[in-house]
């Protein structure tokens, strides 16, 4: 059995956001709240999720603006230290994801005992970043080495932000990822947090792709989760749950179990 399998089983997982406040030293930081009301929201969004019926849950630093390639240790050190503090009130699978540093990702997972970890492993990209160049190797030989060749890798082979300055077509690099990469499972994205895949890119990659999982990793909405996971096989979703529908503002407890009813009635038809 894959790893992939071995996390979330046979059906279409649907894996909910806990964005996680600006860490120490980023621009958006909120040094009176502290870690400690980093903390208790993340506790909250944890607690909405999990009361929705979501399959698994994935922290990440997506306050984090603007965003680096390799992050300062302590924002490693803090997620480590969020997730320490709730650590036993998960009771999901859950998942890590650092933006964009594949190698603090991998550390993160390690250190807390996440099931999977989602990022950029493989491509060349102009981003807003400046120039995108993942090491996939690096990073699958670093979670060897931790002692976690179990741990679930999510590949998005669609950067956010950013354009591939591969010119072929995106089902041709998702195909390309997998044979040469070994992912766990490939995401296919929208062009910034919260927007959609377009269905047709979903589509095409799951044609290239029949025997590796494809899931749809941004701007899946209440009214569109029936059609993408009709296509994917699951979806992560972050905007969508919160308040209004705003990446940065809560998660929406009504949102939050509304969408998981209309993904449980699309798993069953």
């Amino acid at each position: 059995m894959g790893n992939f399998q071995r996390v979330f089983g046979p059906s279409k997982p649907v894996i909910g956001m806990v964005h996680l406040a600006a860490m120490p030293g980023t621009p958006l930081y909120d040094p009176d709240a502290g870690i400690a009301g980093m903390i208790a929201a993340a506790r909250a969004d944890l607690g909405a999720l999990q009361d929705a019926g979501f399959d698994a849950v994935m922290f990440g630093n997506e306050n984090d603006r603007p965003y680096e390639f390799a992050v300062d240790t302590a924002t490693t050190a803090t997620m480590a230290c969020v997730i320490g503090h709730l650590a036993r009130e998960i009771t999901v699978p859950f998942g890590v994801n650092v933006l964009w540093d594949p190698i603090s990702t991998i550390a993160l997972a390690a250190a807390t005992g996440a099931a999977f970890a989602r990022e950029i492993f493989t491509g060349t990209y102009a981003s807003d970043m400046g120039p995108w160049t993942p090491d996939a190797g690096r990073a699958m030989r670093y979670r060897d080495r931790l002692g976690r060749q179990d741990l679930a890798l999510l590949y998005n082979v669609s950067a956010e932000f950013a354009d591939s300055l591969d010119r072929r077509p995106l089902p041709d690099r998702a195909r390309s990822a997998v044979f040469s990469s070994i992912p766990d499972a490939v995401l296919v994205s929208g062009a910034i947090t919260g927007e959609a895949a377009r269905m047709e890119d979903l589509e095409a990659v799951k044609a290239a792709l029949p025997g590796t999982p494809v899931l749809a990793n941004t701007g899946v909405k209440h009214d569109t989760v029936g059609q993408v996971l009709d296509s994917a096989d699951g979806c992560i979703v972050g905007s969508s749950l919160k308040v209004d529908g705003d990446t940065w503002k809560p998660v929406d407890p009504d949102r939050a179990k509304d969408f998981m009813s209309r993904a449980r009635a699309a798993r069953t038809t």
